[in-house]
């Protein structure tokens, strides 16, 4: 009877933050910079609100109460890393939006002398992680779901998706900015109430050791996954956050360097509180119930077998809340990307003003499809998480950090970085006794892509390219999706018209 009670609440849940979303958006749809950056405006507290509920996804929910009721104390690394890559967002790239840029593509071209090349490879690989984010999420929320509903994964799956989705297409990023706001005052209270009540079930924190391998008590977790996996836990999550769009995007779109610096400082400093958790709702769930044949499973567990109805209700919609909020900003930055520069990759030329709106919403439903079609083929979400993370965006993290910092970085070293980065995090994956010893590739694969990247400059030449005239190219192309008529030309990655 329950899980009937249980869909039924989410049915209505996702019809609510439809609504509110298409009643928030319904005037901010114009143009495709309305649609997809919400005007450049956005006020500090949808930023911080948008972060907050961007960073307590599908990997602090399922993923982290999954990790800690597995390995005790360790669940807290997701949290840490990420606020340890939100507060250096803050610090080395809120000023980028002075720039204006569209695209994370758009950025890491422009450190580089606006290489073609480069934006190219990096809309690509941009475009297959934040499918594969949105394939996290939907993994995680499917997961969480299908538990709790009583569902088919399959079917939950597909729900996860079509509850995002929907308010994504009809009232794009300003719908999205503001259910992740309302999203993460819920997610955040109901997360606190849930881990206070699992340790009022357990008799406090002594309780958290019952049925516990003492190794995971341990702090941070060290002494049950060894210190080189829980630095490459935490790495690989500040890397993830330094280098995937979604968050950049909260820079682009937000209504100034000081109002973004700001933002990122206040929900780094929350999501660290915040970090402990999922650890404690992971350990509580693992002393209630060691036997859990998937600790994934951790977070609706607790929430429909051991906590009142009226409780479990509240997490139900906390937990999908962390799932939607984090999805539809990776779908929203995704199909950015896809517009921007995967369309000019393809066709030679940037869509008109008047077409972006009707072709994001036709890129939000096929970005969406896809990202399902991964989930489809997973079921653990930390490991798909990490891997995704260290194959495609650790070498986009590196080429930010020098481009950034570093003048005499050039499009080959960028390249190089690129290309060496993807290659160590294949190869330690596929080596098992290098997997073991590092716990993910992220590690590894920066040191390789940062030597690389550093060498591969100093061995060409230096772009001639200032970074002045970078900045007008990109910002020429750009213009052109705000013209009336079809473009017929684009600007070459040497700076000329063609």
């Amino acid at each position: 009877m329950n899980s009937h009670v249980f869909l039924g609440a989410f049915v209505a849940y996702v019809l609510v933050m439809i609504a509110f979303g298409w009643w928030v958006s319904r005037n901010s749809r114009s143009t495709g910079d309305d649609f997809l950056l919400g005007g450049r405006s956005l006020p500090i507290f949808l930023t911080i609100g948008t972060t907050v509920a961007t960073m307590v996804g599908t990997g602090s929910s399922m993923g982290a109460v999954g990790f800690g009721y597995a390995n005790g104390w360790a669940g807290a690394l997701y949290g840490i890393g990420g606020a340890i890559g939100v507060l250096l967002l803050a610090a080395w790239f809120a000023p980028v939006r002075r720039f204006r840029f569209m695209t994370m593509s758009e950025e890491l071209s422009y450190y580089v002398g606006a290489s073609r090349i480069v934006r190219n490879i990096v809309a690509v690989l941009i475009y297959i992680a934040c499918i594969g984010w949105l394939g996290a999420h939907i993994l995680g929320g499917g997961l969480y779901l299908s538990w709790m509903a009583g569902i088919d994964l399959t079917t939950a799956r597909i729900l996860v998706a079509l509850g995002f989705g929907v308010y994504c297409v009809i009232g794009g990023y300003m719908a999205v900015v503001w259910t992740d706001t309302v999203q993460a005052v819920v997610l955040f209270v109901g997360f606190i109430v849930m881990a206070i009540i699992a340790l009022f079930e357990v008799g406090g924190f002594s309780g958290l050791s019952t049925n516990m391998d003492a190794a995971a008590t341990s702090f941070l977790g060290i002494d049950k996954i060894g210190l080189i996996p829980a630095l490459s836990l935490a790495t690989v999550i500040a890397v993830g956050v330094l280098a995937t769009p979604s968050y950049r995007q909260r820079i682009y779109s937000g209504n100034s360097v000081s109002s973004v610096r700001s933002s990122f400082v206040i929900t780094g400093i929350l999501y660290l509180f915040f970090s402990i958790i999922p650890a404690i709702i992971g350990m509580a769930t693992h002393a209630l119930n060691p036997g859990l044949d998937n600790s994934n499973f951790a977070f609706p567990f607790l929430a429909t077998e051991i906590l009142p109805l009226w409780l479990g209700l509240l997490l139900l919609v906390a937990g999908l809340s962390a799932t939607m909020s984090s999805a539809s900003s990776d779908a929203i930055a995704g199909v950015s990307i896809l517009l921007r520069d995967v369309y000019v990759l393809f066709t030679g030329h940037t869509p008109s003003a008047r077409r972006v709106v009707t072709l994001s919403r036709l890129a939000l439903v096929a970005t969406i499809g896809l990202a399902l079609l991964f989930a489809l083929t997973s079921d653990n979400v930390i490991s798909y998480i990490t891997s995704m993370i260290a194959t495609v965006m650790a070498g986009m993290f590196v080429c930010g950090v020098l481009g950034r910092f570093w003048p005499r970085y050039n499009w080959q070293g960028a390249v190089a970085t690129l290309v060496s980065a993807s290659v160590t995090s294949l190869a330690v994956i596929n080596v098992d006794s290098w997997n073991v010893f590092w716990g993910n590739p992220s590690i590894p694969a920066v040191l390789v892509a940062l030597v690389v990247g550093v060498a591969v400059s100093l061995v060409t030449p230096a772009s001639k390219v200032t970074p002045e005239q970078a900045l007008k190219i990109i910002d020429d192309e750009r213009q052109r999706m705000e013209m009336e008529e079809e473009p017929a030309m684009v600007v070459s990655g040497s700076g000329k018209t063609t």
